[in-house]
């Protein structure tokens, strides 16, 4: 399987998880793909490690204070560097991109996505935050530019996956399924005294500190359920969450004649990122093979919304729409910092997301300025909610 070009790849956040998975992919299929852009916030000395290997056209520290020292370091190769937010929302307007992979964690993906869907640009979608925040406006977006949003998260891979030669065909619903994180089972009480480190121990995935504290409290899931709705174009009463510890089966489609489809394989982000990037096309790879005989039992469970509140509030918010997802996840960016630095407990992050939910004006069509203006309003709430100054 060949392709007539290298697709030129622009990765955000190439420093994170699914940046320096997706360069390994890369690195693995050089006659396929070569790196166009590479873009970070603050990881100066690994984001200079890989434009010397990877040599991209363009690189971008997004925290202008390092500026000086990418260039410098970089000064001898032929490599334009850029610093700051403004360059970030641009460089992935330029002609010579083929893909931009978002990798970037957080509401910081939007704008740069928002600006290359309406360059143009196909998106390999890591970013899930973008549609959390603008579903409506990504999805719209990317109908009018004829854009392809095709998923990285393993779970909207896998329903993606499960999709193929089935576009016409009704979904009766979709599964989303979830480890359950390192807490799963655990009552209020044991989850009451639990540290940032027992949070951060995930059982199957190697995620950043973010992702994986969204885990560890089911908003991950509660963000893909909200994905998967704008994704697939799927009101919330046929999404679904399921607790499946081994991390097997990534992700169930059922049709109207109750035929379901899964996607199934060992838990590795470079398989959905290699399968974003090299779509329509499958590439051959010597990623570890699941066996069936090592996984005698697959077990299956409901989420216990009660006490993972979280996705209960994603949903909510899902269901009611506007800004409200926007203030779900601006308030949840500010709560999982503040536990990251031990200065609220892990049962605080769902009171103080739900207090900030309550608090911001609703807006039913809010416009991308709106969504700005939610998302900064609700940063400075839930801060001094967290600090118990409101």
């Amino acid at each position: 399987m060949t392709f007539k070009m290298k697709k030129r790849i622009a990765i955000l956040g190439s420093t994170g998880s699914i940046g320096t998975q997706a360069l390994e992919v890369i690195e693995q299929n050089s006659d396929l793909f070569e790196v166009e852009v590479l873009t970070a916030n603050n990881s100066v000395e690994l984001l200079i490690q890989q434009a010397k290997k990877f040599l991209p056209n363009v690189v971008v520290i997004a925290n202008k204070g390092n500026y000086r020292l990418v260039s410098d370091a970089l000064e001898a190769e032929d490599i334009k560097v850029y610093a700051g937010e403004e360059a970030l929302n641009q460089v992935v307007e330029m002609d010579t991109i083929d893909l931009v992979l978002t990798g970037m964690v957080g509401y910081s993906g939007l704008i740069p996505t928002y600006n290359a869907v309406k360059a143009g640009k196909p998106i390999a979608l890591a970013n899930k935050e973008t549609l959390v925040v603008a579903g409506e406006i990504i999805t719209k977006a990317a109908r009018e530019k004829q854009v392809d949003l095709l998923p990285v998260d393993s779970e909207h891979s896998a329903i993606f996956q499960c999709l193929v030669g089935e576009f016409m065909n009704p979904i009766e619903k979709i599964y989303l399924t979830c480890s359950g994180g390192p807490f799963r089972g655990k009552t209020l009480e044991e989850l009451q005294h639990v540290t940032v480190d027992n949070a951060l121990a995930h059982p199957n995935w190697d995620m950043g500190a973010k992702i994986t504290i969204d885990s560890a409290t089911l908003m991950n899931k509660g963000f893909e359920v909200i994905e998967a709705h704008w994704l697939f174009g799927l009101p919330a009463s046929k999404i679904d969450v399921i607790v499946h510890p081994e991390s097997i089966i990534h992700s169930i489609i059922q049709f109207e004649d109750g035929s379901m489809k899964a996607q199934m394989g060992l838990p590795d982000m470079k398989l959905p990122i290699q399968y974003a990037m090299g779509f329509p096309n499958r590439i051959a790879n010597n990623f570890p093979r699941f066996n069936f005989l090592d996984y005698p039992t697959l077990s299956f469970e409901q989420p216990n919304t009660e006490i993972f509140r979280n996705l209960a509030l994603a949903f909510a918010a899902m269901e009611k729409g506007g800004n409200m997802p926007c203030i779900l996840n601006a308030a949840n960016e500010i709560v999982v910092e503040a536990f990251l630095e031990q200065k609220i407990k892990f049962l605080q992050m769902p009171e103080i997301i739900e207090q900030a939910m309550n608090k911001i004006d609703f807006v039913s069509r809010p416009t991308l300025n709106d969504l700005i203006e939610t998302n900064n309003e609700t940063r400075t709430v839930a801060q001094l909610l967290t600090e118990n100054k409101i």
